[in-house]
């Protein structure tokens, strides 16, 4: 299983349920990282998504405690219960948020991580991957700068034991 994540310089992902500071070269990575991809998501992170319905082109898994059902999604109740769901797709991507990233992370072995060289000051963090003696920093994809903040989006790869 992978994940995609945009971090900013401190490894903050996000305040009051969205992204400070969003790049359009990192949405688009995104779009077309995930396109044709099983999505994990939370119910929180749902909420940012334009009109709270699923992305298009995806096959949309939320994972969530709620019982409620979630139009246009798969639920799943644990992070087992998504495991098992993404070893049926050809591909399957953690996006987010903060508790979904550190529930699935274990299961994961690649992450793409596009750094965003600014501290807009957040609530919610993701673990930092370069001070993680699990994850090694494989490539930098992509570096670039956009309204005068840079970028490196980069691929992780966790360490075989």
């Amino acid at each position: 299983m992978e994940l995609i994540v945009a971090v900013y310089d401190d490894w903050g992902i996000g305040r009051d349920g969205t992204q400070p500071v969003a790049l359009s070269a990192d949405r688009r990575f995104f779009r077309e990282t995930t396109r044709g991809c099983m999505v994990i998501v939370g119910r929180r992170t749902i909420e940012d998504f334009p009109g709270k319905k699923p992305l298009p082109g995806r096959v949309n898994v939320a994972l969530t405690r709620s019982e409620a059902e979630i139009p246009g999604f798969t639920v799943c109740h644990s992070p087992q219960e998504a495991e098992a769901l993404a070893r049926t797709a050809q591909r399957a991507m953690v996006i987010g948020g903060g508790s979904i990233y550190r529930q699935m992370l274990p299961l994961c072995d690649t992450a793409y991580v596009t750094k965003i060289h600014c501290n807009p000051g957040s609530d919610t963090f993701f673990p930092n991957l370069d001070s993680n003696p699990e994850w090694h920093l494989e490539t930098v994809l992509q570096s670039g700068e956009e309204d005068g903040v840079f970028y490196d989006i980069c691929r992780y790869i966790r360490k075989k034991t």
